[in-house]
């Protein structure tokens, strides 16, 4: 694998392996995006609610790397109008077609099959090249692709050796939806982990690339954010080693169903 690598998407296209993540972004965050593009990585995620969107199309058109080569992921809330709120996100990032737009989260009663809709109609429309979810359990996602027959291109859901879930990546791998990763880095609350540090210290790498790099070799697509550049550099190195079986399960083995935000993750 290499920063270029890509995954296929149930639709055909390809998407990155790695993305540079935009919450809470907030020095010089349009530099920062057009940095990240330059050093390498090729997709930003990015919502309406973050407040960065107008950033990060001014990053994007900045960084001098072609449109073609950049996969820019934002999202609609599960309270809009999925439909018009795809226009409301085309406009404010000034970037026509988006890559991919997910519904942030369900609504709290159902899975949301009218915004669905909305967004599968944004597709035909030409607002964005593939639609997906974030937040979702495994029937609410079954709900989705019962009613509409729309499966998902990607889940977007926390996600770290701390706090996983096989069977969620199981029933996403038997649909062709790719996980993505958000908090792959844990909010930086479980970097001091001995465990992880031991295991960072026999490849020579730190904490973060050991995650990284745990999330890729399961076939999990990683966002992260880094408001420093020496941390999109440190990221990038990630792809000059391999974990050993004996270490992944190591990984795997710190399952706490850890979440960054408080609690506990559920994935049902």
């Amino acid at each position: 694998m290499r920063p270029d690598s890509t995954v296929t998407l149930n639709t055909g296209r390809e998407m990155p392996i790695i993305g540079v993540g935009s919450w809470g972004l907030k020095e010089k965050p349009a530099e920062v995006i057009a940095e990240a593009l330059r050093m390498g990585y090729r997709m930003v995620d990015t919502s309406g609610d973050y407040g960065t969107q107008k950033y990060v199309g001014e990053g994007v058109r900045k960084s001098g790397v072609p449109r073609e080569e950049e996969f820019v992921v934002t999202k609609v809330e599960e309270d809009e109008d999925a439909h018009e709120s795809a226009h409301r996100q085309i406009q404010e990032l000034g970037l026509d077609p988006a890559d991919l737009i997910v519904i942030h989260r369900p609504p709290e009663a159902g899975a949301g099959v009218g915004l669905w809709q909305g967004l599968i109609d944004a597709r035909e429309e030409g607002l964005t090249r593939d639609i997906g979810v974030s937040n979702y359990t495994q029937e609410q996602i079954q709900e989705l692709i019962d009613e509409t027959g729309v499966v998902p291109a990607v889940n977007q859901i926390e996600w770290s050796p701390f706090g996983y879930s096989d069977e969620m990546l199981n029933f996403l791998n038997k649909h062709g939806i790719i996980l993505q990763a958000y908090s792959s880095l844990t909010h930086a609350k479980r970097l001091d982990d001995a465990r992880l540090k031991a295991i960072a210290a026999k490849y020579g790498k730190t904490p973060a690339q050991i995650l990284l790099r745990w999330d890729i070799e399961r076939g999990v697509v990683p966002i992260f954010k880094a408001n420093r550049i020496e941390h999109l550099r440190e990221n990038m190195g990630i792809f000059d080693f391999e974990l050993e079986p004996m270490d992944v399960e190591k990984l795997n083995a710190l399952n706490e169903h850890f979440s960054a935000l408080g609690g506990k993750i559920s994935y049902n």
